[in-house]
């Protein structure tokens, strides 16, 4: 029963990683925690392998329609490397440690909340764009984080130039999150890459899955190495990966073709739905524990 639900559960994972530019684990650690059981720590270290798998497919449909832009990847991903290596090192501390790990859950699951209710937000608030505009349901300003303006922006359009400064508020934030929660960091790169850099929403969503490779790799190395070091570890989360990324990929390579043909304004609502649904099981479970 477990093996049959993980593969869908990779099959999901991949489509709404692949749609979104999220990575997966925001969806993959909340799923594990209902199929197998509370163990975040294991989850965390499986999503960041399965993370990187879901977006080289992704990466690969994104190239193809022309929608990353190299130039803002090449210099976030340097920055988002450092942070990933931060936000591993405080999950490691004693207080996500042993008893902890529901500490880490609780975490998790504020995260996800803050970003459903966010996400929310900007879903109610959005302002259609002008008919004609954007390409194949993109004028729909239906991708997840839009500011509600010009999010059927033509990924011709180049962006602003982008300085430095620029490139840290964004990669921080990603690279920190993606070591402390596991998570790819798609779901904070793409709204910041939105509101500091400007650049349009799928071009946003393609230069994530590009960054969540850079940042999946180093983080799954540091966090399995960290996981796998703890005495009494059982679980191996490359096994539990295994189970995962073939119908991961399978997934990814329909969700970001997906993300370029159909217009996604009633998948985004069932989107925050799965998030806050996910968001309150984590909290509840960690304030429950004995």
């Amino acid at each position: 029963m477990n093996f049959a639900l993980l593969i869908l559960v990779g099959f999901f994972v991949g489509v709404v990683g692949g749609m979104f530019g999220v990575g997966g684990g925001i969806i993959l650690i909340p799923a594990l925690n209902e199929v197998l059981g509370p163990n975040q720590h294991l989850y965390q270290a499986t999503a960041m392998i399965v993370n990187m798998f879901v977006a080289v497919p992704a990466i690969y449909q994104h190239h193809s329609a022309r929608a990353i832009e190299f130039r803002t990847v090449f210099r976030v991903i340097p920055l988002s490397i450092a942070a990933v290596f931060l936000g591993v090192a405080v999950s490691e501390l004693a207080f996500f440690a042993g008893p902890g790990e529901a500490n880490l859950r609780a975490l998790f699951g504020a995260f996800l909340l803050a970003c459903a209710l966010y996400d929310a937000y900007r879903l109610w608030h959005q302002s259609p764009s002008p008919p004609g505009r954007g390409v194949r349901g993109e004028g729909s300003s239906a991708f997840p984080f839009g500011n509600g303006q010009g999010d059927g922006d033509s990924v011709d359009n180049a962006p602003p130039a982008m300085t430095w400064k620029a490139a840290l508020a964004v990669a921080i934030p990603t690279g920190f999150f993606s070591g402390l929660l596991g998570v790819g960091g798609g779901i904070v790169a793409v709204p910041l890459q939105r509101h500091i850099l400007h650049v349009p929403m799928r071009t946003a969503i393609a230069n994530s899955a590009a960054i969540i490779v850079a940042t999946s790799l180093v983080g799954a190395l540091f966090k399995n190495y960290a996981y796998l070091s703890e005495d009494g570890t059982e679980a191996h989360p490359m096994v539990l990966a295994a189970v995962l990324i073939p119908t991961a990929i399978v997934g990814s390579l329909l969700g970001s073709h997906l993300t370029h043909r159909i217009p996604l304004r009633a998948v985004k609502g069932a989107f925050v739905i799965v998030l806050v649904a996910a968001a309150i099981r984590l909290i509840q479970g960690a304030f429950a524990r004995p």
